[in-house]
């Protein structure tokens, strides 16, 4: 070959070699990202407890961030109908009965079953050791019996019965008001409301101790009812007509829905079907909330230690990567983020 043609040769590969089409960099897609998933705090200890456990679940089984909003059902729900929220974990029935009709009619909330096994309540609970030392003290009518008003009376009501009531914002709260009118109670007993369920708390629990009369709210999930030896003042038993009315008879076993909005079915359909399987029992709970009061726990501190203690119950609600990743994060001794502070 002539130093030409070399010349000329080596100049041809060097235009193609400038001609080529560059290589391309890789584009890489970066995973979306999940929305957070946020929990009506409602304020008492079951939906709490329920929370810090729901929370735990999504985020490290999940991937889902999840967050918190406070305020009483009369809130809640509203915040969930406005897409505020999207999981609220207890929504008491009867108690919010035409709030929830209203919010599903209106396509702005669903159920998906069952949160807790279901609970008994009442706003005439009284300690057993008075009902003891008065046995004819067995009925709300006896209320309005002038030495029954002064035993529960309080200096300066006007030797009306006081009766405790649920914290404001509270749907049981409304409830119990409309239960004392109709009854006929109006003239006997001054409601008092607490500020929280933890100000219930204290005061019976102070009342009890130095075997002093107490009138007024519980439930069944609360501290009091699992500690103390209480007992219910009689009423007529439930009806729909009579709830639909005046409210003047017992409150009917009350359930309580997991609500959502039904966006949460399309968006985290995977959290959804997880809310569906979720079942805690009554005795679960009960276990769940005398450890925490014995401990002096948070509700954070306590979820984690009922699901270190009990992955038979939460496996059967999730799907077996989701129970391999909580299980980790236990291990690994993680928080949830979205939990608050306390």
């Amino acid at each position: 070959m002539t130093w030409a043609r070399a010349l000329l040769l080596t100049f041809a590969l060097s235009l193609a070699a400038a001609c080529a089409a560059p290589t391309p960099t890789p584009t890489l897609i970066p995973t979306a990202a999940k929305d957070p998933i946020v929990f009506n705090d409602l304020g008492w200890d079951s939906a709490l407890s329920q929370n810090r456990i729901a929370q735990y679940i999504v985020e490290k089984g999940y991937g889902y961030p999840t967050g918190v909003i406070e305020g009483g059902t009369t809130e809640a729900l509203p915040a969930l109908r406005q897409g505020d929220s999207d999981v609220m974990m207890e929504l008491w029935l009867p108690n919010a009965s035409e709030a929830w009709e209203e919010a599903t009619v209106a396509g702005e909330a669903v159920s998906l079953g069952e949160s807790l096994s279901k609970l008994s309540q009442s706003a005439f609970m009284i300690p057993t050791y008075i009902q003891e030392a008065h046995p004819d003290l067995d009925s709300v009518e006896d209320l309005k019996e002038e030495q029954y008003r002064q035993l529960f009376a309080a200096p300066g009501n006007n030797g009306k019965a006081r009766l405790v009531s649920c914290p404001d914002g509270w749907a049981c709260n409304v409830v119990n008001a409309v239960q004392v009118d109709g009854y006929g109670l109006s003239e006997h007993v001054e409601i008092v409301v607490p500020e929280s369920e933890a100000a219930l708390h204290d005061g019976l629990f102070a009342r009890y101790e130095q075997r002093e009369p107490w009138l007024g709210y519980l439930d069944s999930s609360m501290a009091p009812a699992l500690k103390l030896d209480m007992v219910r003042l009689e009423e007529p038993p439930y009806s729909h007509a009579c709830w639909a009315t005046t409210k003047a008879c017992a409150y009917d076993e009350t359930t309580l829905l997991i609500a959502v909005r039904p966006e949460l079915l399309m968006r985290a359909p995977e959290v959804a079907e997880m809310l569906r399987r979720w079942d805690l029992s009554a005795g679960h709970y009960k276990t769940m909330s005398v450890w925490r009061i014995d401990n002096d726990a948070s509700h954070a501190g306590t979820a984690i230690w009922w699901l270190n203690n009990n992955p038979g119950v939460w496996r059967q609600w999730v799907t077996d990567e989701a129970a391999t990743a909580i299980q980790e994060a236990l291990e690994g001794g993680e928080r949830a983020k979205g939990w608050p502070d306390q």
